[in-house]
């Protein structure tokens, strides 16, 4: 079937209709429109896109040694071979990202510096009015679709969080966000305190390690860290044999799937014994003396909270070599010249990074109406952390804690091209989610258990998100090697579906 043409652009006046309205020119975007291009070509589409260019997290976020911390072989698509290492730079990442565009003439469908603030949902329609801004002449647009897929990601990019410390305005040095990194910092001969142990700080205090007269990692609890060398040995081997780029892509990524399966049942089913397999390694790389249970020792399982990958131990290399240390204790107050902490000590700095985390965003700051009620996201109940109920025509891409986010985005647009020819087929415009009589007296919980995952940003921001049931329908499992058998088996003709 032949594509459906592109629209023109749109004035003020009249709004610019589409079939599908993708918000978002991230991961998650530029392969949600792979996919409809691929499955859908009949339908009509547009991304909005509130930055400059495409990219999202790997655009705005600029802070010194920025990399993935998800191997790219899973956070690549599953539709085009990754070929370089296997944690990535950003400018590596867009580079991938950019020849999807390129290579699959997504360019004219992004609309850059379309930051949305409004999204309402008209039942006498069918249709969803997205009111954007144009950031570059402040002109205000207006878009139609039938279906809107939001791929904006989830948390704030303007900002990070950071926490409100007493007297952080005495300090005389610098203190920065990695979210909003200056250009052109000047860190050379400095000493730096970066606040946090997740896997921020442990990307930026290698790269300024060296450089700084001195980086000290300042954490309130410790992290759990892998190690490797950045390289995939069975990819390098098919590479070395002569082996298809798609098929060494398709081989790795199993395998990597695999073992990733396997380490997180461990994580459930023997905490302990990985524990002590996570710690000891640690140790291995700093040496017998160095103080790894009070540095490196967290007082949670493994996987409470994301596991950090570190390529080629530079953290630990940074710290061996003395250009970089771990203080665990907490925040007192700062000062002129630096932090007090709460066991008396005090940390000299002349830049203080605060690597704390970010704001959970769950819809982009967008407000959402459905015929004239402003929606309450909180108020709903997520159907497989995708739909929602009582919202219409709308998806939405939330990726995995313990697996890469874009195994996920593809999984979400291989069920959002299915539903929309499903409509299509059946001669419906509409469909929601809506509990089933078997449901109506389920338990209604938060978005996630606490004693599975629980990240600050999560419990900061745990009021914003839907809520879930006690079954696998109405949750965000978190479990891609369940989901992958699950999405393509959903029966679009289910109670749970409602058509109009």
């Amino acid at each position: 079937m032949p594509e459906a043409p592109l629209p023109s652009p749109s004035t003020v006046a009249e709004p610019e209709h589409v079939d599908v309205l993708i918000v978002g020119a991230g991961i998650s975007g530029i392969g949600a429109a792979y996919h409809l291009r691929q499955q859908c070509p009949d339908r009509s589409f547009v991304i909005l896109e509130a930055q400059e260019t495409f990219g999202g997290t790997w655009w705005t976020h600029k802070y010194p040694g920025i990399r993935s911390d998800s191997d790219l072989h899973t956070f690549g698509y599953r539709f085009k071979p990754w070929v370089g290492p296997p944690i990535a730079t950003a400018d590596e990442i867009r580079k991938y990202m950019g020849e999807v565009i390129e290579e699959n003439g997504l360019g004219p469908r992004i609309r850059y510096g379309h930051r949305i603030s409004h999204a309402r949902w008209s039942g006498g329609d069918n249709l969803w009015t997205v009111e954007a801004t144009r950031t570059d002449t402040g002109e205000t647009r207006r878009f139609t679709c039938g279906f809107l897929f939001m791929c904006q990601g989830y948390y704030r990019h303007e900002q990070g969080y950071t926490p409100d410390w007493p007297g952080m305005d005495r300090f005389k040095g610098i203190i920065v966000h990695p979210q909003t990194w200056p250009e052109n910092l000047d860190y050379r001969g400095k000493q730096v305190v970066v606040i946090g142990s997740g896997a921020t700080a442990a990307t930026v205090v290698p790269a300024m390690a060296g450089v700084a007269a001195h980086v000290t990692m300042l954490q309130r609890t410790p992290t759990y860290f892998r190690t490797g060398r950045n390289a995939i040995e069975i990819a390098e081997e098919l590479r070395a044999l002569g082996i298809d780029e798609t098929w060494v892509h398709e081989i790795t990524r199993r395998k990597i799937l695999a073992e990733q399966a396997r380490f997180t049942e461990r994580t459930f089913r023997e905490p302990d014994r990985v524990r002590d397999e996570l710690i000891g390694n640690i140790r291995s790389l700093l040496g017998p003396d160095y103080d790894v249970e009070t540095h490196f020792t967290p007082p949670y399982r493994p996987w409470r909270q994301r596991l950090a990958f570190v390529p080629d131990a530079d953290l630990f290399q940074g710290i061996a070599k003395g250009q970089a240390s771990v203080v665990t204790d907490e925040i007192e107050a700062f000062d002129e010249t630096g932090i007090r902490l709460k066991s008396g000590r005090h940390l000299d700095a002349d830049i203080i990074v605060t690597a704390t985390g970010f704001d959970l965003c769950a819809l982009g700051d967008i407000a959402f109406e459905i015929d004239g009620r402003p929606l309450d996201f909180h108020e709903t109940v997520t159907y497989r952390g995708m739909m929602f109920t009582g919202v219409p025509n709308m998806a939405w891409v939330f990726g995995y804690f313990r697996a890469s986010w874009t195994l996920r985005s593809d999984l979400v647009a291989d069920f959002v091209c299915r539903l929309l020819k499903h409509m299509r087929a059946t001669q419906k415009r509409r469909v929601e989610v809506a509990l089933r009589p078997e449901d109506r007296d389920m338990p209604l919980l938060d978005w996630i258990d606490a004693d599975n995952f629980n990240p600050g940003y999560m419990m900061r921001g745990m009021h914003l998100l839907p809520r879930r049931g006690d079954k696998p329908e109405w949750q965000h499992t978190q479990d891609y090697w369940a989901e992958k058998d699950e999405f393509p088996a959903i029966d679009l003709s289910g109670a749970e579906f409602v058509y109009r």
